[in-house]
């Protein structure tokens, strides 16, 4: 018996406000990102065009520097983003474990304001999105998980081909995107069409591992 208390003090409590800490993190970061993406929208070079001209010099018409720091830090950050995410599924897994195996109620503490309490697991996360694009177009942000994408849902998800092929039959027609966002429900129309950049969204999309 003394060994079960132990363990169970030694066991990390997670909390709503934790769970609250990280996310609000996870939006200061995604703040960040846009903040150095809209700088090298700004310079004109996003983050693969290149910084020396077809004479091999470097360009004279970007801030060198400026550029490459902005080009680094969205990278740490995009890491950073997807470590936080794995933070935040963790800490979720233990607040609904934690509820899930109370002997009793706690009479003084409601559950009821849990905020992802009857919200569904998304499937996959905007890690990318092109200024201009059909998905910048419809509002969708670096940060937002997919939990709805036309036809394919949380239930009915196996890859990102499933996706890519609902992208392909709808092209010109409008989808339904059901996100969540900062613990939030959202929903958009987002329209798969051609643009001036690659494909048919102008974003890019991970899958979650649940």
């Amino acid at each position: 018996m003394k060994m079960t208390e132990e363990n169970n003090a030694g066991e990390p409590r997670v909390t709503e406000e934790d769970v609250r800490l990280l996310i609000k993190r996870k939006g200061d970061i995604e703040e960040q990102i846009k903040a150095y993406h809209d700088m090298l929208q700004t310079a004109g070079v996003g983050m693969d065009a290149p910084l020396v001209d077809v004479e091999g010099f470097p360009r004279a018409d970007v801030d060198l520097y400026k550029v490459r720091t902005a080009r680094h830090n969205i990278s740490c950050l995009q890491n950073d983003h997807k470590a936080i995410m794995v933070e935040i599924e963790e800490a979720l897994h233990k607040l609904h474990a934690t509820a899930s195996v109370k002997p009793e109620k706690d009479v003084t503490k409601t559950e009821v304001t849990e905020p992802t309490a009857s919200l569904p697991a998304p499937f996959a996360l905007v890690d990318t999105v092109t200024q201009g694009s059909p998905a910048f177009q419809a509002g969708l942000r670096v940060g937002d998980e997919i939990i709805e994408f036309g036809s394919v849902n949380t239930q009915n998800f196996r890859n990102l081909h499933d996706v890519a092929s609902v992208v392909q039959h709808s092209e010109g027609k409008s989808l339904r995107v059901g996100l969540l966002r900062s613990g939030q429900e959202v929903h958009l129309n987002l329209t798969p069409k051609q643009w001036s950049g690659r494909g048919l969204l102008g974003c890019n999309l991970v899958p979650l591992h649940r």
